[in-house]
């Protein structure tokens, strides 16, 4: 049986004649389209998953491991960062910026991003969840604050992370972010975030 939705008040003019008939179909309408959406909502979260399985293989690239191993060893502090992301928002680092997109990692990330149209702004994380590379300028130095990093890392523990579809504003493209821990045996040491463009995933 077709329902209204919550709080919907239905005028007693609409019950009369073919007033019935245009009401229904517009129910139908309706409804049908919220479980299209439903259903694309739902293969879209498959193939992400699907695609999170594959990625797992580049937060075991010794590259990656080793380039995050060597900035945890830093042990940069909250003010440090915050310095450097500060500077980086406002566009006043290029150097940094310079130094997270060049050099062995970023190239690496980058290779491994360019291999497949779906993939769109990626970037490694420390154990605090500053960049460490990244394929592109983000908009941001520190990541430490955000879903990505802070459910990838799992206060150490390590999960996976998939963020739904949105509107991104440094890649300016629509895109769900996969975020994977960097272990190193049973601990987080670091993250990876990759970045996947929807209207190129496959069996849409």
């Amino acid at each position: 049986m077709l329902g209204c939705p919550q709080d919907c008040v239905i005028d007693e003019s609409v019950l009369r004649g073919d007033a019935v008939k245009h009401f229904l179909l517009g129910m139908l309408v309706a409804v049908t389209a919220t479980g299209a959406m439903a259903q694309s909502t739902g293969t879209i979260q498959k193939r992400l998953a699907a695609e999170a399985v594959k990625l797992k293989a580049w937060t075991q690239d010794p590259l990656f491991i080793t380039a995050v191993i060597a900035q945890n060893k830093q042990h940069l502090t909250p003010a440090e960062i915050d310095i450097r992301d500060k500077a980086w928002v406002a566009g006043k680092a290029e150097p940094l910026v310079k130094q997270m997109t060049t050099g062995p990692c970023a190239d690496h990330l980058r290779q491994l991003a360019a291999a497949s149209p779906i993939y769109s702004e990626s970037f490694v994380m420390d154990d605090q969840g500053a960049l460490v590379c990244a394929n592109q300028r983000s908009s941001d130095y520190m990541q430490g604050d955000e879903a990505k990093w802070i459910r990838s890392f799992n206060g150490g523990k390590g999960a996976v992370f998939i963020d739904r579809p949105r509107l991104d504003e440094s890649a300016k493209e629509r895109l769900a972010q996969i975020s994977l821990p960097i272990m190193s045996g049973d601990h987080a040491i670091g993250a990876i975030t990759i970045g996947v463009r929807i209207d190129k995933l496959g069996g849409l």
